[in-house]
């Protein structure tokens, strides 16, 4: 028996990206953004700042993992795409995106759906500003607050105290019917906020991603179907809308989804595929340097206890799937290249150099189980 930890360290990418220019992020690198607050014996034990490319970093001269970068080539900076391709498929035409907001048309079969007279927001916007600039207007008005980003997504923004969190629920399923064909959308996010004593507003942790169905098979459908456990924990069961997942753990933060990887007990063959969301949803997204770094180096004491775990057939692998530079004017995504840590124990020490491609994560780990999976090109949304 054995099992193959994928790890996926939400936004962190380590710059270099030959194609950044076209996606306006050159110049970005997250790792380097964070690197002067970072403290993380174990990931640089493994060889993570051997990576070529980390010219600021200091490598160790005998790392205990292999080590390397990949370059995406998939036509996004998103979660979905990332993951996607991670997952062994390459989007070619990706998800629309609405950085102006949603058009007229789109708004009203919202608003009839839902049965409101209008919606707040309609922008791009940092989920945590918008409550605070449009909260108090919700919680009287009973409109729900909608925005996006420069990510393929669209977010609804509701009080669990006045609108409810199953009315907030329903509306993401009613919007994700909605938004289908050419505004299919990657993800429809529910984004639930409340109230403290001091009148504050701030975001429950009840977020709840609608994604849509990958366009095509998975590695995790590769897997599953010959008999090997896909376990999900975090957002992924929610990214791949649970196709080819056979056991999906519920974990709300970095802490949760650790835990959950630490007490799982593998029963047969299997692939232990999580998302550490804390890394861009908290600090990324919010501009927080000093916060992602020390979010890394929360992450790096938990290595141990993960590598207690493995056997010497299990693989850990860690890596990420997009960037998001904290240090940037800009509070969205960007493009990047990736980490790639490969650690086995008893195995020989390699440096991976560049990879082409997220979905040579796929490729490894299908030779690793023996599964035979081709990679395959494939549109997010439909052309119309």
């Amino acid at each position: 028996m054995k099992t193959c930890y994928l790890i996926v360290l939400d936004s962190l990418g380590i710059g270099g990206a030959k194609d950044a220019a076209a996606f306006g992020d050159e110049g970005s690198n997250t790792y380097k953004a964070i690197y002067p607050f970072v403290n993380a014996p174990n990931l640089r034990a493994l060889g993570f700042d051997n990576i070529d490319g980390l010219d600021f970093a200091e490598p160790v001269e005998h790392p205990l993992a292999s080590y390397g970068r990949i370059e995406e080539r998939s036509e996004g900076k998103d979660t979905t795409t990332g993951h996607y391709e991670i997952a062994g498929l390459i989007v070619k035409t990706p998800h629309p995106t609405y950085p102006e907001g949603f058009p007229d048309d789109i708004v009203k079969k919202l608003c009839e759906a839902w049965g409101v007279t209008g919606v707040l927001g309609n922008k791009a916007a940092s989920g945590t500003e918008i409550i605070k600039e449009l909260g108090e207007e919700h919680e009287k008005t009973g409109l729900p607050i909608v925005y996006t980003s420069a990510d393929s997504v669209l977010q609804i923004a509701a009080s669990v105290d006045t609108f409810g969190l199953a009315r907030l629920y329903d509306c993401c399923e009613k919007a994700r019917k909605i938004m289908c064909g050419k505004d299919s959308v990657g993800r429809i996010i529910a984004r639930p906020f409340s109230k403290d004593k001091d009148g504050n507003y701030y975001r429950t942790p009840d977020r709840r991603d609608y994604a849509l169905n990958p366009p095509a098979k998975t590695l995790l459908n590769a897997l599953s179907e010959k008999d090997i456990d896909v376990v999900s924990v975090g957002k992924i069961n929610d990214i791949f809308c649970g196709y080819g997942v056979t056991e999906a753990l519920s974990a709300h933060g970095n802490k949760e989804v650790g835990e959950q990887i630490i007490k799982f007990i593998p029963h047969k063959d299997s692939l232990v595929f999580a998302n550490f969301v804390d890394f861009d949803m908290l600090y990324g997204h919010r501009n927080d340097v000093k916060g992602y770094a020390d979010c890394l180096n929360a992450f790096d004491k938990i290595i141990p206890d993960i590598a207690k775990k493995l056997s010497n057939d299990d693989m850990l692998i860690i890596t990420a799937d997009h960037g998001c530079d904290p240090s940037t004017p800009s509070t969205d995504h960007s493009r990047e290249n990736v980490p790639l840590i490969i650690y086995q124990k008893g195995k020989e020490v390699k440096n991976l150099g560049t990879l082409c491609g997220f979905y040579n994560i796929a490729r490894i780990i299908a030779e690793y189980f023996g599964v035979r999976y081709e990679v395959r090109e494939v549109d997010a949304a439909p052309k119309i």
